[in-house]
């Protein structure tokens, strides 16, 4: 195949992550997401919510980084973020589809996604802290608009959303304490359990 063949059969191949349903319902409540409208929602916010990261962030790189996160969903499937049993083999489901998905492309071209991708699941560099900001921020948000359909579905606790975002103080304190404040109101509405 030539270079061009090769990055449109990529093209073509990552249209399946639109069909690729998450856990989380939009914000009108009426059906669960998609993982290509999770990814454009969280590359917008990487333009709108930059200014709260106490780190200089690349947000092009950012921008890039959540839209290619989830390919790997295409084989690997969603895993819910408070499936125990599906987070033990997420990791190596995930890495077989990087393989193949992102080996696609040119060989520059996938080596650059790969190592973003990598970069993302590293979560060390302050460009892949916002990047998970970003990712389990839109979630929550979704949750409260919807009024916490995937909450009350799963009967999510507070200690599993503050274990999961454990990390979001170190790259955003103001997005944190507003993340704080909305669950401690959606515990009150009976959209969370307490402990």
């Amino acid at each position: 195949m030539t270079r061009l063949e090769e990055q449109i059969a990529f093209i073509v191949e990552i249209d399946k992550v639109k069909n690729v349903f998450r856990q989380s319902y939009l914000a009108d409540g009426k059906r669960r997401e998609n993982d290509a409208e999770h990814s454009w929602h969280i590359a917008l916010m990487a333009v709108l919510l930059q200014e709260y990261v106490g780190e200089p962030v690349d947000v092009a790189k950012v921008m890039t980084m959540v839209l290619i996160h989830d390919l790997v969903e295409i084989d690997a499937g969603d895993t819910y973020a408070y499936d125990l049993d599906g987070i033990a083999t997420k990791r190596e489901r995930e890495l077989a589809a990087a393989e193949r998905i992102f080996g696609m492309l040119p060989e520059d071209q996938g080596a650059n996604f790969r190592a973003l991708w990598e970069e993302f699941e590293e979560y060390e560099t302050a460009d892949a802290k916002f990047a998970h900001l970003l990712d389990n921020f839109q979630p929550l948000l979704l949750n409260i608009a919807s009024g916490g359909i995937s909450w009350k579905e799963h009967e999510v606790r507070k200690a599993q959303i503050y274990k999961r975002n454990e990390k979001i103080e170190e790259t955003s304190k103001p997005i944190w304490e507003y993340m704080k404040k909305v669950i401690d109101e959606n515990i009150e509405k009976g959209f969370i359990k307490p402990e």
